[in-house]
């Protein structure tokens, strides 16, 4: 039979499973591809909102810790000052008033650096911790325990959960 015998509806038919078969590789070919971009997309967007986290985390600990350099910088002129007070109280020439406004300002460091957040690290009767303490030597002693903090040299400080600097310590070594 000759081809422009056929009606227009068998012509379609006939040419649309000649299609069909030539398209279905196309089809799967578009499927896969699209279940690539699907997924390329989907793995885009969680490592975007993954950068945005953590982008959020790194401006929050750069506001939270934004003075540690210059509270660094202080507590050796707090030291200093509180060696200075202690050497004056003790040497008694009944210059009250002057020892009376270094406490005062001692106490407004003391303040100004709690304020900022930052924690003095009482070591001493503590088990020595090396992520805390910076451990200058040992020393015998018949009370204190092995491995517990005897003598606190120079105080260590935290700036809310950093370490700002150790606390310089002697450590019990237990009775001799």
């Amino acid at each position: 039979m000759n081809e422009s015998a056929n009606s227009p509806a068998e012509n379609e038919a006939m040419s649309g499973a000649d299609a069909s078969d030539e398209t279905m590789p196309e089809l799967a070919a578009l499927r896969e591809d699209f279940e690539k971009f699907k997924d390329l997309y989907l793995r885009s967007q969680a490592d975007f909102d993954n950068f945005r986290k953590r982008a959020a985390r790194e401006r929050e600990d750069a506001v939270r810790y934004a003075n540690t350099s210059l509270l660094e910088r202080l507590l050796p002129v707090l030291d200093n000052f509180e060696l200075g007070l202690d050497a004056a109280r003790q040497s008694g020439d009944g210059a009250e008033g002057i020892l009376q406004g270094m406490g005062m300002v001692q106490k407004q460091l003391q303040d100004f650096l709690r304020d900022s957040g930052v924690e003095v690290i009482d070591a001493v009767g503590t088990p020595f911790d090396p992520n805390m303490h910076e451990a200058l030597g040992q020393e015998p002693s018949g009370e204190i325990a092995e491995g517990i903090v005897s003598r606190q040299i120079r105080r260590g400080y935290k700036l809310k959960d950093r370490l700002l600097r150790p606390a310089a310590v002697m450590v019990s070594k237990g009775a001799e």
